[in-house]
């Protein structure tokens, strides 16, 4: 949660943007990643002066949800969710300069919510930039983890954490299979497995 992001965050648009029109989802393509990729370059190295590789920190393809926000098909917004045994983690929320005082990281962080919910998760921990402490915990309900701060790339962190609520129909072993090989994010859709379920089972492989 070391992010850019606005404290005085109002929900309402900014001057001179346009009426803000949301769409979040999940990155599943290489086109989603670099868009991915690039607001956070814009935010972490281009505002916040990190360094490459502490931004790129080998976390990316290890275990990780990447959200995309857009606006009118434009990327706005991103974060992480790194998935632990009985924790989800949000990282990396960054929001274009342009787009804060906005809705975008409500958007964003629900959206963040609502799929770890679905997964089952009933905790949820960040790790914020001390300043910004009372906008996580004034938006979102963020919980101070630890008396103590700890610091890296040249900022003062807090862990802090938010209990949620896994809903009616979250994921377990017992889920129906072609809920779980669904994408991510989409398990109340038809994928393209179900669809290939219409195929019957010729079992190619049994008789070579």
């Amino acid at each position: 949660m070391n992010a850019r992001v606005d404290p005085k965050m109002s929900g309402q648009p900014v001057a001179g943007v346009l009426p803000p029109r949301f769409e979040t989802t999940v990155a599943r393509t290489m086109e989603d990643l670099m868009q991915v990729m690039m607001v956070r370059s814009l935010v972490y190295i281009g505002e916040q002066k990190c360094p490459y590789e502490e931004e790129y920190d080998g976390n990316d393809f290890s275990g990780a949800t990447h959200l995309i926000l857009r606006r009118n098909k434009e990327p706005i917004g991103t974060l992480r969710i790194r998935w632990f045994a009985d924790f989800a983690k949000l990282e990396r929320v960054a929001v274009r300069s342009e787009y804060r005082g906005t809705r975008a990281t409500l958007e964003l962080v629900r959206e963040a919510f609502r799929i770890a919910e679905r997964k089952g998760y009933t905790k949820i921990l960040g790790h914020a930039q001390a300043r910004l402490v009372p906008f996580w915990a004034r938006h979102f309900k963020f919980k101070q983890l630890k008396s103590e701060g700890f610091h890296f790339s040249d900022h003062e962190y807090v862990e802090m954490v938010i209990d949620i609520t896994p809903p009616a129909n979250a994921l377990t072993i017992h889920s129906d299979p072609m809920v779980l090989v669904r994408p991510e994010g989409e398990w109340d859709k038809p994928g393209v497995l179900d669809w290939s379920s219409d195929r019957p089972a010729t079992n190619p492989l049994a008789h070579s």
